[in-house]
C-alpha cells in the first residue's frame, strides 16, 4: 500500500517518471529473480550445514524435558 501511495505522489509530481517506473518495475523484478532463487538455495545449504554440524551436540544433550505449564 505504501508503494502505491508513493507512486501516486510521483504521478502527481512527475508523471513521465511515474510511467517509466511502472514499465520498468516488472523488468527489474524479472532481472533480479535469479538472484532471489540463488539466495534461497544458499540459505538452504547453510541451514543443512548448520544442522549437520550441530547434530552430534544435540544427540549428546539427550531428550529435552517438557516445559512446565504456567
Amino acid at each position: 500500500m505504501i508503494k502505491f501511495l508513493l507512486w501516486c505522489i510521483l504521478l502527481v509530481l512527475c508523471w513521465p517518471l511515474a510511467l517509466l517506473a511502472l514499465v520498468l518495475y516488472p523488468l527489474v523484478w524479472l532481472l533480479l529473480l535469479p538472484f532471489r532463487i540463488l539466495g534461497i538455495a544458499v540459505e538452504g545449504v547453510l541451514a543443512l550445514l548448520t544442522a549437520i554440524i550441530t547434530f552430534p551436540v544435540r544427540l549428546l544433550r539427550g531428550p529435552r524435558s517438557p516445559r512446565p505449564l504456567r
